[in-house]
């Protein structure tokens, strides 16, 4: 009985763990694989293209055109510009949207999170056009503008069309992340700091800002990563007017069928973007957003 009771309520040794080591590991080979398949091999595929002439053979010659041209470094800084702006957008609309949710009950909170992810059930095509016919000079916005009296600017094929756009493609990728780190915070602190003498401004900014911080780093990566490398939202709304790092890896592979050099500049936008999301998880391990806003 005694041995029985310390294999039950005893402490697990290495031998009994690397059962249930391996056991997780053939249970993760699947998604390994899938992930291994879809992503690792293709992107290897990716950076060894980059290397190569049309005929195939090494040369450095694609990331000396890119990076010596001027035209394509402003394309990337002007993509880089984009998905900043639009990971801005998204979280000044969606963190006060997060912050109504916290404080309403179930029912509500699941209607509302079913009118927040109901743009991701509709094809990005579509919600697209529909943002075409909005925007249009015969829309309702100019119609709205023309009625004032005033004469509605251009709203399409510029980098406004694109960021209202982005902005409600990727408003949930944001407003999900919050919602989560809202939920986790203590909802004694907010009152505890008021029943000390702290205004409402001072609660927000030293308590529920800091402590929600994990989720709008995390929103960010999310929202920049996809609207980095998104393309069919900006070829439309944008059109060749707005240049953007996938437009012209999309042309290059298919208009002038430049395979390697396509690569090249995909290689550049993941390696680029890929830098800029290791500082994101950076910030997001400091501390839980103390160091942030602290």
């Amino acid at each position: 009985m005694a041995a029985v009771g310390r294999v039950a309520g005893g402490p697990v040794t290495a031998g009994a763990a690397r059962p249930s080591r391996r056991t997780g590991l053939l249970l993760a080979l699947p998604a390994l694989a899938i992930f291994a398949l879809l992503f690792v091999a293709p992107l290897f595929t990716l950076v060894a293209n980059s290397f190569r002439t049309q005929t195939g053979a090494f040369t450095l010659g694609n990331y000396a055109r890119f990076l010596g041209d001027p035209f394509y470094r402003d394309v990337l800084g002007n993509t880089l510009k984009v998905a900043g702006l639009t990971t801005l957008g998204c979280l000044l609309v969606g963190y006060p949207f997060a912050l109504y949710l916290r404080g309403r009950s179930p029912r509500v909170r699941n209607w509302l999170a079913l009118l927040l992810l109901s743009p991701l059930l509709i094809s990005m095509v579509i919600r697209a056009y529909g943002w075409l016919v909005v925007l249009g000079p015969n829309g309702p916005v100019a119609s709205a503008i023309k009625w004032f009296g005033l004469t509605p600017p251009q709203l399409l094929y510029n980098d406004t069309a694109v960021l209202i756009g982005m902005v409600h493609v990727m408003l949930a990728y944001m407003v999900l992340p919050l919602m989560g780190s809202l939920d986790r915070i203590d909802p004694t602190l907010v009152p505890a700091a008021k029943g000390l003498g702290a205004p409402g401004w001072t609660c927000f900014w030293r308590i529920t800002l800091p402590l929600s911080a994990p989720g709008m780093l995390a929103g960010a990566m999310i929202v920049f990563s996809l609207t980095a490398s998104s393309f069919v939202t900006p070829a439309i709304l944008g059109g060749p007017k707005v240049k953007l790092m996938p437009y012209f890896v999309y042309t290059q592979a298919t208009t002038t069928l430049d395979w390697p050099y396509a690569a090249a500049i995909g290689f550049v936008l993941v390696v680029v973007t890929t830098g800029l999301l290791l500082g994101y998880s950076r910030l997001l391990r400091r501390g839980k957003g103390e160091a942030v806003f602290g």
